[in-house]
């Protein structure tokens, strides 16, 4: 089962790159994985991934439990031309109260349950068959004589009569199947009379001059070793299922249901099977209700955070294996033990680059350089207040192996990332966004890396207009957006009309909208635990 990587909702090129290098990690470890993001990239990561070769992954909508990832019964399904007795005995053998029925081409044409078929043989005309050659043979333990017609279509006939009665009172037309014993003047009749289908009881044998004449009229004969009576009994069942078949329209789910909507259909409707099908309406199988006991959880890999609320969408019910992170331990809570890897460093990419060194493991140009981009990016080319020996030592070794100077190039990459070209107000909010959780308050900090804020302050009243917005429509205590300058080595902080007094508290000044904090360029350092503190108190 393929595990999926991913980083926060709003992806940065530390948590794109990160995601990108473990999975390669894990996948010469002989693991199945895949990278994914769990939104938009931004221009910076854009400009990496080009600048390295690399595909841009996949969006992952959410890990929610769908159909897909339960033991439901796959295959379980049988095809309309197959004899209501086998749909039975299917039922049977399987514990089944219901069972879903496929036209030729495997599409979904109904649903058969034990309350049809008992209608079925209870009101039903059993005089009238429907149903094929085979059917006949594989439900009458029957051999085959005379094989003319692969459909058999008519009206039932037992020779309950004398003979001679038989003979003067029935007359026998081309629709009917006859159920005869060693009575070979009706046999003869009904030769002469081009029968659709003549059915020997008891293994009777018939005459060669009748089976010539049956050859002539192309007569369909079969031999059964059964009594008449037991004949009789069982021709309702070689039907082809689909004369049964009254539910046509019944409530079915495509194979990328969640569960939690089936659950929800089910307590209104209180059904104890349900046909699953593809989007083309090709049948799959049958979900029993109780099946929903075994499911197999989307395996889920977590770097560069650890937040619920920075998470996709159902990681509650997903099977978390493993977290690597260097923030500081927030909200996420794990069934089982797992592997977390939490390592005091400026980058995840540092932390997946020592994975590289623990498991002996090359790294490629392509892979060194999405290592060397996050780690460039979350420690601002090295400037930042998180910055390691660790992550210069990685640095040193990536930028060889990459095959560029970091220093030239990560100025390259964090101009491509500060370029408000073509950006809304939103787009430069979201641009690097993340969620943050205290007791039972939530606040959001949002960093946008530029080194001209002129830019952005000659709008600067529409930015606050956005922020203000944003935390009302979300209930957020503080939204705030810190632009910063890597050359000045400071951020110009814009926050929500009402969090002005956390902001002023926080740094024990009246701050105006578009201060510049000399000094604070780690969101992770120099902000976050700051606001944290303020907030919860």
């Amino acid at each position: 089962m393929k595990t999926y990587i991913f980083g926060h909702k709003k992806p940065d090129t530390d948590s794109v790159m990160s995601a990108i290098a473990l999975s390669y990690l894990k996948n010469q470890l002989k693991e199945d994985t895949e990278p994914r993001i769990l939104g938009m990239i931004n221009k910076e990561t854009k400009y990496a991934l080009k600048y390295f070769h690399l595909a841009e992954p996949k969006y992952l909508n959410d890990v929610k439990l769908q159909l897909k990832d339960i033991n439901y019964h796959k295959g379980f399904f049988i095809k309309d031309t197959d004899s209501i007795f086998n749909g039975y005995q299917y039922m049977l053998k399987e514990d089944l109260t219901g069972l879903p029925v496929t036209k030729k081409d495997g599409l979904f044409a109904g649903l058969i349950t034990i309350k049809d078929l008992s209608h079925n043989l209870i009101d039903d005309n059993v005089e009238d068959l429907y149903t094929s050659y085979s059917n006949l043979l594989d439900v009458l333990k029957g051999t085959e004589i005379l094989h003319f017609s692969d459909e058999i279509v008519g009206k039932l006939l037992v020779a309950s009569y004398r003979s001679t009665t038989f003979m003067s009172n029935v007359k026998l037309e081309k629709n009917m199947i006859l159920i005869v014993g060693d009575r070979h003047s009706v046999i003869e009749y009904a030769v002469k009379s081009k029968v659709k289908l003549i059915i020997l009881t008891n293994n009777c044998n018939i005459k060669e001059e009748h089976l010539e004449l049956a050859k002539q009229n192309k007569v369909n004969i079969i031999r059964t070793p059964y009594d008449t009576y037991h004949v009789a009994r069982l021709m309702a069942l070689t039907n082809y299922i689909k004369t049964m078949v009254r539910n046509y329209n019944p409530i079915k789910f495509e194979i990328s249901e969640f569960v939690d909507t089936v659950i929800d259909v089910n307590n209104k409707l209180k059904h104890t099977n349900y046909p699953i099908v593809d989007k083309k309406n090709n049948c799959l199988g049958l979900l029993k209700i109780t099946d929903l006991s075994e499911k197999k959880p989307k395996k889920v890999i977590l770097v560069d955070h650890n937040e619920k609320l920075q998470s996709v969408e159902g990681l509650e019910e997903a099977d978390i294996i493993e977290i690597i992170d260097h923030h500081n331990l927030g909200s996420i809570t794990t069934t089982n033990p797992i592997n977390f890897k939490n390592m005091a460093v400026g980058s995840t990419c540092t932390i997946v680059y020592t994975m590289f060194q623990e498991k002996n493991i090359p790294i490629p140009i392509s892979i060194a350089g999405a290592l060397l981009s996050g780690i460039l990016s979350d420690t601002m080319i090295l400037k930042s207040p998180t910055t390691t020996h660790i992550d210069i030592n990685a640095v040193k070794d990536l930028e060889t192996l990459a095959g560029v100077d970091y220093n030239e190039y990560g100025m390259k990459l964090l101009k491509a990332g500060t370029s408000l070209t073509g950006m809304t107000k939103e787009d430069v909010l979201y641009n690097d966004y993340k969620l943050y959780t205290v007791n039972d308050k939530t606040f959001a900090i949002s960093q946008f890396f530029t080194m001209n804020f002129q830019e952005i302050e000659q709008e600067i009243d529409q930015y606050i207009h956005v922020l203000d917005e944003v935390a009302e429509v979300n209930n957020h205590t503080l939204v705030a957006l810190y632009v910063t300058d890597i050359i000045k080595n400071g951020s110009y902080i814009i926050y929500n009309t009402k969090a002005k007094d956390i902001i002023d508290v926080t740094y024990e000044q009246d701050i105006e909208e578009g201060h510049f904090i000399p000094g604070c360029i780690s969101r992770k350092k120099h902000i976050v635990p700051l606001l944290m503190e303020i907030i919860e108190n």
